[in-house]
């Protein structure tokens, strides 16, 4: 089935301290190869100042935490994750450190952090608009991580995570710009609109890494060593296991993170999952639908009428992603 992009006809710009994310510190002289064993792309390869996307799977290769990870030195990573997750993850990332030397700490409070849409975000920092996604730049104490854009109506919309040790002199000169400010619907609209659904604690240990389409937003090293699941991951990958994809959906009906999806050909079971919402707070036609949201559900699902919640739940529809899956590439 053919999908067309998204048609909302936005187009944000500005600047704000996007909620829900926190910083962990991973610091030591074993920080990388501890890293390396327990992500699902490979930080050991990646340049100092450039930044990554994974994840944390479990034994069964369900994804319990998913990461920007920003190499900051050869023995200091930081990352961003979402953060309901980031005390448990923490805890869970520490057992496994026995004699590894590295230290791992939240440190959220003492780094300033902001989401920067549109043209904001190209004039903030005009080297990376022409990057591809996940490429950093460092300017001062501060660094702009390219993430991927949001495309609906013909429009692409820059999206740039920032992050920078608070007080620093080139953090307070940032800060000190006069930028027009986003809302947090506008980034979490994005988000959606860029395909990619970070893992909170109401899906956490709900997918395999392909179940969001990590493998095809570079998420995922098919290449690098073991870590926690990754046979189940390859697995999925190269034997033709894998029945289920993420796709953008809109609804006329609030959606909530964790809902059930079902399909008009089974109506006893479930073929997906909400994985991530948004609302479109300021959509100029009234039939237009308001919630946007990410649904990890079954590719033989997306040619059926979909219901939200129950089988006789409000419709959903299906939108094209932004970018090509693995498969198709």
């Amino acid at each position: 089935m053919d999908l067309i992009e998204p048609d909302l006809k936005f187009s944000p710009s500005g600047i704000l301290t996007p909620q829900h994310w926190g910083l962990i510190l991973a610091e030591g002289p074993d920080a990388g190869s501890f890293l390396q064993g327990q992500l699902t792309n490979d930080v050991l390869l990646l340049p100092v100042g450039q930044a990554r996307f994974a994840g944390y799977c479990s034994a069964k290769g369900r994804l319990m935490a998913s990461f920007v990870v920003l190499k900051l030195s050869a023995e200091k990573y930081l990352l961003a994750c979402h953060q309901d997750l980031l005390q448990s993850t923490l805890k869970r990332l520490s057992m496994f450190v026995m004699r590894a030397k590295l230290k791992l700490t939240d440190v959220t409070a003492h780094y300033e952090m902001r989401g920067l849409l549109g043209n904001t975000a190209d004039q903030a920092c005009p080297a990376l608009q022409s990057e591809v996604p996940w490429r950093a730049m460092q300017e001062g104490e501060g660094h702009f991580i390219k993430l991927h854009s949001a495309k609906n109506s013909g429009l692409t919309i820059s999206r740039l995570l920032w992050l920078s040790l608070k007080d620093a002199s080139s953090s307070l000169a940032f800060l000190g710009q006069s930028l027009p400010p986003a809302t947090e619907n506008e980034w979490q609209l994005a988000e959606v609109l860029a395909g990619i659904s970070r893992v909170q604690t109401a899906t956490s240990e709900a997918f395999v890494p392909q179940m969001l389409n990590y493998e095809s937003v570079e998420g995922v090293s098919f290449k690098k060593g073991c870590y926690p699941g990754q046979e189940v991951v390859a697995r999925s990958q190269f034997r033709g296991t894998l029945k289920r994809r993420a796709f953008i959906v809109a609804c006329h009906s609030p959606m909530q993170v964790g809902q059930e999806v079902f399909s008009a050909d089974d109506l006893d079971q479930s073929c997906g999952t909400v994985a991530s919402v948004a609302e479109h707070d300021s959509t100029p036609n009234a039939e237009a639908a308001k919630w946007w949201g990410i649904v990890s559900m079954q590719i033989n699902s997306a040619s059926q009428v979909l219901h939200l919640g129950n089988p006789e739940g409000p419709e959903l529809h299906l939108s094209a992603l932004p970018y090509p899956l693995l498969e198709d590439i």
